[in-house]
């Protein structure tokens, strides 16, 4: 592309030089190859800013599916420490329950062997006093009797006990399962947890990697555009020159024409002009409006104002400097100055102007085409009115140059 247009460029140059200036058909033959080209760059242009749009669903779309997984793993996370917590819990109830269990066990093995030495002492008859000493120490038969439904009494105590405790061990016992069951329970559920823990994350990973692709594209496409509008900034330039500057004459001879530009005041020598339709004071609008192509990328500089750096206002003031107007660079200057035009009548020239950080926060300069060229974050650049970003944060339109 860009080789077409330096060779439409120099056959234009030669032939505004050579004898055939005003050669007619010549002139419209290069329009023609102008138009077409610009016609076709036009196409591209369409086509790259339709992929855009397609992409920004996809990016929209890919973002509320990153935010949904990011979501289900806040939640999922959430679960699985409910889970080792629960884990503990009931592990340390578990272990508080064994040992109770323990201490059961050992109650009852002190009860068994206290009645298991009462019941041989029954067989004894010196030592230590015994149940038979206790009831054949009776002094009366109603003395006996009391002391053989004590001794009972005492024994039966004792059984009971013990099967109180056996009954409290199978009672713990039963308790400490429950609890060992549900831990296997809790455990399983970790498991699972974790496991979709891990889907989870290699579904996030594979969106990460979608958006990745998208964003790459979507630079791609910005990139071509750019290009695209710097090509076809260059051809309406240089077509408006052609229109401008090829006057046919009425006389068909070189010298005629010579003649007729010597006394008009023509100087140029049928040389390309640039646009001055829209210029005021001596300057000359057509520069500010194209001084930003060769300088696209530049990056952003807060307070820059030179080619080696811009910021928003920055730039818009370079750019008219470029055309021979003097104007401040700062936004809240900037919004000041000439007078406030209705966005319907904005033309090439015209400074536009978004509420972002603060009102007119951010200055461009319109070029054409619903489009302004600026010193965004990113750099030097052309951006689209109708970008969703800009349509909802555009304010007003101002013009310098009537």
């Amino acid at each position: 592309m860009k080789k077409i247009l330096l060779s439409v460029g120099a056959v234009t140059i030669i032939g505004f030089g050579s004898p055939f200036f005003h050669d007619t058909t010549y002139a419209e033959r290069n329009l023609q190859d102008i138009q077409s080209e610009r016609a076709e760059i036009k196409a591209n242009l369409s086509d790259a800013e339709k992929q855009i749009a397609d992409l920004l669903i996809d990016l929209e779309e890919i973002e509320q599916e990153i935010e949904k997984v990011n979501q289900a793993l806040k939640e999922n996370q959430k679960m699985m420490q409910k889970t080792e917590q629960g884990i503990k819990d009931t592990e340390d109830k578990a272990d508080k329950l064994q040992k109770e269990i323990e201490e059961l066990e050992e109650a009852i093995e002190i009860r068994y062997n206290i009645l298991k030495d009462r019941v041989a002492s029954y067989q004894k008859n010196g030592g230590s006093i015994s149940y038979l000493e206790v009831i054949f120490g009776s002094k009366s038969f109603g003395d006996f009797i009391s002391r053989v439904t004590a001794v009972n009494k005492i024994a039966d105590s004792d059984a009971n006990l013990i099967n109180q405790q056996k009954e409290d061990k199978k009672k713990v016992e039963a308790k400490q399962q429950e609890l060992l069951d549900k831990l296997e329970e809790l455990k399983e559920m970790k498991e699972e947890l974790e496991g979709m823990q891990a889907t989870i994350k290699e579904q996030k990973a594979q969106n990460e990697e979608k958006r990745a692709q998208l964003k790459s594209k979507q630079s791609e496409l910005v990139a071509l555009i750019e290009d695209l509008q710097i090509e076809d900034s260059r051809l309406a330039t240089l077509e408006a020159n052609i229109r401008q500057s090829y006057q046919p004459a009425r006389n068909t001879q070189v010298a005629s024409t010579s003649a007729s530009n010597k006394s008009s005041g023509n100087k140029s020598g049928g040389q390309l002009k640039q646009l001055s339709n829209t210029s005021n004071g001596g300057g000359n609008l057509s520069t500010v409006v194209n001084a930003g192509f060769a300088h696209i990328g530049t990056p952003y500089v807060w307070g820059g104002k030179g080619p080696g750096g811009f910021d928003c206002s920055g730039f818009v003031s370079w750019a008219y400097a470029q055309g021979g107007y003097s104007i401040p660079s700062s936004t809240s200057a900037l919004a000041g100055v000439g007078k406030r035009v209705s966005p319907s009548e904005m033309r090439p020239g015209d400074i536009v102007f978004f509420n972002t950080y603060k009102t007119n926060g951010h200055v461009g300069i319109y070029i054409g085409n619903n489009q302004f060229i600026g010193a965004q974050d990113s750099g030097l650049g052309v951006a689209s009115m109708n970008n969703s970003y800009w349509k909802s944060r555009f304010n007003q339109v101002r013009r310098v140059v009537n």
